[in-house]
């Protein structure tokens, strides 16, 4: 699978015009048997401009630009040093009159189309930059006995043409062209022929998966990811109580992680996670039209990596990828989307999915519900056993900001300061934890402590013990399930403050 990369190759910038070339003036040229003749003559001697491919059965003039018509090409056959190209018109393209181009036998292979267009656009009308020799008797000396590329262009009417591209000139971004038939040699444009020059690879369009235009862009209904080198799966699921607008939501995020261990996500460490598919670009291309051989070699018919997305509009997609091997570029992985037809060359930083770990996204806050979300609280711990219940004093009246002067709290049945109550919570969710349990079995021990909330909006209870697990550290099992691990000096000044709920002495909240 760690194999030498088969195709990265840059695609280089982008023609400076992707339809064919009109020229302003056409001046006069030799005759040959298929240049285009002008009648217009340059007021320097040497200096012409010639249309060098043009389809000679088309006389007609665009009745909007006054210009001449070209023709319209019916395919392009390219060869060059690596490759033979085959372009064929196949429609239009969309939302457009304008001839749409793909290589033959590649249809169904994602394409940057508007590339290769230029195969047939730059070809269609080119016109020199001047005229170098006439009558040549060494085509040789210009690289075009034999030219280092062919481009054989053949118009709707059944008109041919072959442009032969041959060397740079000395003073660069010009090429020594000619027309088969022709011993007249012109210079071109090089930028004009540069897409001549390139291999399949550099057509493929590298956006793996489109990113969806903002206004059509989907909810993220869930993410899984599966990796040999864990003994669980990272699932993510969106989390419905956000979709409500009339719900506080405090420090819970749209998204939730339910595997290994249930966590809420921290927004500025998992969107390129749960949404990084949508954009995802590739470095370079492995292999197109891949075969089964190909998916082998590159490591995906057991992938190291599944990542699987839905979204709320039905999506489904399948992303495959390898494990990460070092390039010439760093860190890459191959990467092929399920029943793709395409083994893409992705660089590692932009593939996270292959590295990433849960700690890496979900927020360390192990209670995160809004304070006026909870309608019950509970706490026992070496001699303390308080219950805290929590009333709105108008259910039904909405303000802009909730505080303690909205609501009545009764400790243990009796009336109590609810800005007293705030604060012990405050304490409560002030921590964060330091790691995540995973795969750690229930302590056979009495906790420290036990803390128990309902939410309102849900009325669901939470159960959180804390144990005591080392010297430093102290763990959290949340309703029967290891989840976090804490600072035990934090459960201590936890049990230290629940002493003092009562006494109206002040709520320590330091603990390291």
């Amino acid at each position: 699978m760690k194999k030498a990369v088969k195709g990265i190759l840059g695609l280089t910038a982008l023609l400076a015009a992707l339809g064919g070339g009109y020229a302003a003036l056409r001046l006069s040229e030799p005759t040959g048997e298929n240049i285009v003749n002008s009648s217009e003559t340059s007021t320097e001697a040497t200096k012409k401009e010639v249309v060098l491919i043009k389809d000679v059965n088309v006389t007609a003039t665009n009745p909007e630009t006054g210009s001449e018509e070209m023709g319209v090409v019916e395919s392009v056959d390219v060869v060059n040093a690596t490759e033979t190209l085959h372009v064929v018109h196949s429609g239009t393209i969309p939302d457009s009159t304008a001839p749409r181009y793909v290589f033959s036998g590649y249809e169904n292979v994602p394409m940057d189309y508007a590339v290769i267009g230029t195969l047939a656009n730059n070809a269609n009308g080119l016109t020199s930059n001047d005229v170098i020799e006439e009558n040549c008797t060494d085509m040789s000396k210009f690289g075009l006995d034999p030219p280092a590329i062919t481009v054989d262009v053949k118009f709707e009417t059944g008109y041919e043409s072959k442009l032969l591209i041959g060397n740079e000139t000395p003073k660069g971004a010009e090429n020594y062209v000619a027309v088969e038939g022709s011993n007249t040699v012109y210079t071109v444009t090089s930028s004009r022929l540069a897409n001549y020059s390139k291999t399949l690879f550099d057509f493929a369009d590298k956006t793996i998966l489109a990113e969806p235009s903002q206004d059509e862009y989907p909810g993220i209904s869930s993410l899984r990811i599966q990796r040999e080198d864990l003994d669980y799966d990272i699932y993510i699921a969106h989390n419905e109580k956000t979709d409500d607008p009339d719900y506080q939501s405090g420090t819970i995020s749209t998204q939730l992680m339910l595997e290994p261990v249930e966590a809420n996500l921290a927004v500025e460490r998992s969107t390129e996670i749960t949404n990084g598919m949508f954009g995802l670009y590739a470095s370079g291309i492995y292999s197109l039209r891949c075969k089964e051989s190909d998916i082998a070699e590159a490591g995906l018919k057991d992938p190291f990596c599944t990542v699987e997305m839905k979204t709320d509009d039905g999506g489904d997609y399948v992303l495959y990828l390898s494990e990460p091997f070092t390039d010439g570029d760093g860190k890459s992985c191959y990467a092929m989307m399920k029943d793709g037809k395409i083994i893409y060359i992705v660089n590692a930083d932009d593939a996270k999915w292959v590295s990433v770990m849960p700690i890496d996204i979900a927020s360390k806050i192990f209670i995160g519900e809004y304070v006026w979300n909870i309608s019950e609280l509970s706490i026992k711990c070496d001699g303390v056993d308080d219950k805290f219940i929590i009333k709105a004093k108008e259910p039904n009246e909405e303000v802009d900001t909730r505080t303690s002067e909205n609501y009545i709290t009764t400790l243990n049945g009796k009336e109590f300061d609810s800005e007293r109550y705030r604060l012990f919570y405050s304490f409560l969710i002030s921590a964060n934890a330091e790691e995540f349990a995973v795969n750690v079995d229930k302590p056979d021990a009495e906790p420290m402590a036990v803390l128990e909330y309902t939410e309102s909006y849900s009325n669901k209870t939470k159960k959180l013990e804390f144990y005591d697990y080392s010297n430093m550290t102290a763990l959290v099992v949340v309703d029967g399930q290891s989840r976090y691990f804490v600072t035990k000096s934090y459960v201590e000044t936890m049990i230290d403050n629940a002493k003092r709920i009562e006494t109206g002495e002040d709520y320590v909240t330091t603990w390291r």
